[in-house]
């Protein structure tokens, strides 16, 4: 298979085209680098099946000779994590909506089967747990900017959707839920990575608001894999799937959990929304997903526990912690 992936230096993008290179695929990895990292994909970036172009995915120049020469497209490329979302909110919105535009309609112009990775913030404030696909959505008021990423992940799931509807456009809709494993950045508000560099640095463990909102950590390898079974399932076309982990823990306790795992001596402070973004800000309370469908679709089963899963981004900071004093 002659695989593109959108944002394919970024941290599920460069998992992904590991993977791919691993089971014998070609890979084209396309990345402007705003979030993504050369350091990502260093150690495949010699691989003879594997190629790296910097460029924006809304130039459409560039995708359509990409798309073009490709069997599959996997698109990963957004605005992500809250910290960015909040500061820069108008590059989410362009990058998502309108790089989506640009790769469906290539997609659907080379008749290329494509998975577009939304998220489960689309489910917004909704309380009624586990989230299923086809649940309502509740969002806050326009006021807080980070309602703008569900609301452009939304249009794009609805785009994708009618391509496959209109013209028959071989589409799969993947809602991930807080996917964090070894590569994943901090920069942009990614709590796990986060955590754990204040934490082996034995700095305060800043948690915002109350603590006691839930999340479902999934080891990237797990949500990985996930995707390329999906993209291998015909059952899949025309779906929106959630993937993750449907073991929920609060922000509070992963702290808990980190500073035990680090062996630190690390304290938690406690911040309010407005005193950490400088601004009024809206949370999701719980973010549990179901998972019957891609169980049905794939008998999916996450291989990696809360705590390993941990550990392996542990292992991976301090790695990287290392390489930096050399």
């Amino acid at each position: 298979m002659n695989a593109l992936i959108t944002g394919g230096a970024g941290f599920i993008g460069s998992h992904l085209a590991e993977r791919l290179l691993e089971r014998g695929d070609s890979v084209v990895a396309v990345d402007d680098l705003s979030t993504g990292s050369m350091d990502n994909i260093a150690h495949i970036a010699a691989h003879k099946r594997f190629q790296f172009v910097r460029e924006d995915i809304r130039n459409a120049a560039t995708l359509t000779a990409l798309v073009d020469r490709c069997d599959v497209v996997f698109h990963l490329a957004a605005a992500v994590g809250v910290q960015l979302i909040v500061d820069e909110p108008v590059h989410t919105i362009e990058t998502n909506i309108h790089g989506s535009e640009v790769v469906l309609n290539l997609a659907n112009k080379f008749g290329r089967k494509i998975l577009v990775a939304s998220t489960s913030e689309v489910y917004g404030k909704n309380t009624k747990v586990p989230f299923n696909e086809d649940d309502d959505t509740t969002l806050g008021s326009t006021r807080f900017t980070r309602w703008s990423y569900a609301c452009s992940k939304m249009v794009d799931e609805f785009l994708a959707l009618a391509y496959h509807d209109q013209f028959g456009l071989e589409t799969i809709v993947c809602r991930f839920f807080n996917t964090i494993g070894p590569r994943q950045t901090g920069q942009y508000g990614m709590v796990v990575p986060r955590f754990v560099r204040k934490a082996l640095g034995g700095e305060p463990l800043t948690v915002f608001g109350t603590g006691d909102q839930s999340r479902c950590f999934c080891h990237v390898a797990d949500v990985v894999g996930a995707i390329i079974e999906l993209i291998d399932c015909p059952d899949a076309v025309g779906e929106v799937i959630n993937i993750g982990s449907d073991e929920p823990i609060s922000i509070s306790a992963l702290a808990d959990r980190i500073i035990q795992l680090t062996g630190s001596d690390s304290p938690k402070e406690f911040l309010s929304y407005t005193e950490a973004y400088g601004r009024p800000f809206d949370d999701m309370l719980l973010r549990v997903p179901d998972l019957s469908k891609i169980r049905r679709l794939i008998n999916y089963r996450p291989s990696n526990d809360l705590e390993g899963t941990l550990r392996d981004v542990i292992a991976y900071e301090k790695s990287r912690l290392k390489s930096a004093d050399a």
